[in-house]
């Protein structure tokens, strides 16, 4: 049983006829979800990254509907309209990424009752490639993934990463998992820092994209990470890092100038991906689905292709 919930389809700037839902996780916490029907090839699931909502992927539910596919995404618990873990809504808490699984199969399940167009694809952004990576190796019904800047690995300088570790698994214990992880805050990347120098993208028109969007709806907005997130994450990064890759086609698209998530897991994984490609982007930022117009024709024709060849 679904119910309507918001949708801002104005800020989204999707094709007509989006709408969002509540969904129910297998503990009992409210996800949105939000879809673009209309693509008869197959649906593409768009696991979004940390921070996100799903209206910040209405221009790309319109580049994969004009490819013939539908889309459907998600705002994970802990960010969007999604349930949050605390009375502060700016900081970003799992307690493990295993929660986000429980959101996966909501979403799953939403798609299989909807009856929506099979086959089921994968594009997954940022934190959604390491919640998509979780999923494809769970056996869950995706044919083919696309990846954009994978958080395979999380971008720290190499001396701080023990005190990374400690400071994570101490959090808990102590009653301070909800605490921003160091160096974070309650500031919205995309509200507190200029376009110059932005670590996102390096299209302006895209950028203004994000910022009207959370300078409309407050609500969408996130700040940083907690230090039980950082926990939950180092070691889900550790341990897919132990685990083949799936046996299904993949690409993953990785900007030159990337300075967000860790690139050396990403290069590793996709060398030794058997049906897997690295593709990379001369001189694109973390969001290739959201660069330059020619990045993002160049991305979401290359998955387009890698979805047609699964029918």
């Amino acid at each position: 049983m679904t119910a309507p919930a918001p949708f801002f389809a104005d800020l989204a700037d999707g094709p007509a006829g989006g709408r969002a839902v509540w969904l129910t996780a297998p503990d009992g916490l409210r996800i949105r979800a939000a879809l673009w029907g209309g693509g008869t090839k197959g649906t593409v699931f768009l696991f979004p990254g940390r921070t996100e909502y799903v209206e910040k992927y209405g221009r790309a539910a319109a580049d994969l509907l004009v490819r013939g596919y539908s889309t459907l995404s998600v705002d994970w618990r802990g960010q969007g309209l999604a349930d949050r873990a605390y009375a502060d809504r700016l900081v970003g808490h799992v307690g493990s990424f295993a929660e986000y699984q429980r959101d996966v199969d909501a979403l799953v399940a939403f798609a299989d009752a909807e009856g929506l167009p099979r086959p089921y694809h994968l594009l997954c952004h940022s934190m959604g490639g390491c919640i998509g990576l979780r999923s494809l190796i769970r056996g869950l019904p995706f044919r083919a993934a696309a990846f954009s800047a994978p958080m395979w690995g999380i971008q720290m300088a190499a001396w701080m990463r023990p005190f990374a570790h400690v400071l994570g698994r101490l959090a808990g214990p102590l009653g301070q998992a909800h605490r921003y992880a160091p160096s974070t805050g309650g500031q919205t990347y995309v509200l507190s820092v200029p376009f110059q120098g932005n670590v996102l993208t390096t299209d302006p028109d895209m950028w203004d994209y994000m910022r009207r969007q959370v300078s409309a709806q407050p609500d969408l907005a996130l700040g940083g990470p907690s230090l039980g997130w950082l926990n939950a994450a180092l070691r889900e990064c550790g341990a897919l890092a132990a685990l083949p890759s799936p046996a299904i086609p993949a690409i993953t698209a990785l900007g030159s100038a990337e300075k967000v998530v860790d690139v050396a897991p990403v290069h590793l994984r996709m060398a030794a991906w058997p049906q897997g490609r690295l593709d990379l982007y001369p001189g694109a930022e973390h969001e290739v689905p959201m660069e330059t117009p020619a990045h993002r024709t160049r991305f979401f024709d290359t998955a387009a292709a890698l979805f047609d060849a699964q029918r």
